[in-house]
């Protein structure tokens, strides 16, 4: 299976109007920001695109206009996670209808499972479509940690099980994976901080939640450390150093989109139960970028 998930990887925030409905047109807007300065693949429906609150006539409306949007200018990553395997496998086999190259999935969240429940469960849901699928192992927001020895295990046994969207925060963890990876499968990072450091260690990319604001700059980075051009990236890094931890601050996506807001390209809006960063770091990502742009 080819896989083209790989280099920079944008997780796409939901734009909102000012009434709380998806606005199409900041959406657009921002799928052609990030083409046009350099981005990989687009990663549609993720946890920054806030899908857990919307709706599943929204999640549809958001998928179509995508993919017409992005008309097949870069690879797509559609998110599609569940807590119920079988309704989650159901849900993987309906969107397999859809014009995307691969398919994200977080490991389940809330009910902790065993790591052969894990095992199982991505065994199943892999049966359930021809696309490629990745796991997203993000042991914050789930409360269960998938191990390098699962990673690899599921990677071995499930051949559209093509890349894992790594945020344990585990250097040694990831180390371990990337050594000993089958051919053809692709680890990501899922911390913008850790980029760097992970793909010194041959990591593959990243699905990238500040190249929403910063596309050109990261994708400058993660090409210069897919090139082992070293000391160019980790400029870029270090001049990115205090937004990485501001944009997390107040939580994410919020820290985005105030981010973006900040840049004209989106209203600073989020649903319930996420709201909007607090004043105080409003102020100070405001105050970086406009340091950054002079």
């Amino acid at each position: 299976m080819d896989n083209r998930i790989k280099g920079l990887g944008t997780a796409l925030v939901t734009p909102f109007t000012e009434d709380g409905r998806v606005d199409y047109d900041g959406l657009g807007k921002l799928i052609d920001y990030q083409i046009d300065n350099g981005v990989d693949f687009l990663c549609v429906l993720g946890t920054t695109g806030e899908a857990a609150t919307l709706s599943a006539d929204e999640k549809e409306g958001v998928i179509d206009y995508s993919i017409e949007r992005i008309g097949r200018r870069v690879p797509i990553l559609l998110g599609c996670s569940s807590n119920n395997t079988v309704d989650l496998g159901k849900e993987i086999s309906r969107y397999s209808r859809y014009d995307v190259d691969a398919m994200l999935s977080v490991v389940p969240f809330y009910n902790k499972p065993t790591q052969e429940g894990i095992v199982k469960h991505y065994e199943y849901i892999s049966g359930c479509t021809d696309k490629g699928l990745v796991m997203y192992n993000v042991p914050s927001r789930t409360g269960v940690n998938m191990t390098a020895e699962t990673t690899l295990r599921i990677a071995e046994d499930c051949k559209n099980v093509i890349a894992v969207k790594e945020a344990s925060g585990n250097i040694r963890q990831v180390n371990a994976i990337i050594k000993s990876k089958r051919e053809g499968f692709h680890v990501l990072s899922g911390d913008d901080f850790l980029t760097y450091p992970l793909m010194t260690l041959g990591a593959d990319g990243v699905i990238s939640v500040i190249s929403n604001g910063e596309p050109r700059l990261f994708a400058d980075m993660v090409h210069h450390l897919a090139n082992k051009e070293y000391e160019k990236a980790l400029n870029i890094h270090n001049s990115l150093f205090d937004l990485y931890e501001l944009l997390f601050r107040d939580g994410n996506p919020a820290g985005i989109k105030a981010a973006l807001n900040c840049k004209g390209l989106i209203n600073n809006v989020l649903r319930l139960p996420l709201t909007p960063v607090s004043q105080k770091v409003y102020d100070a990502i405001e105050r970086f970028q406009a340091g950054f742009a002079s």
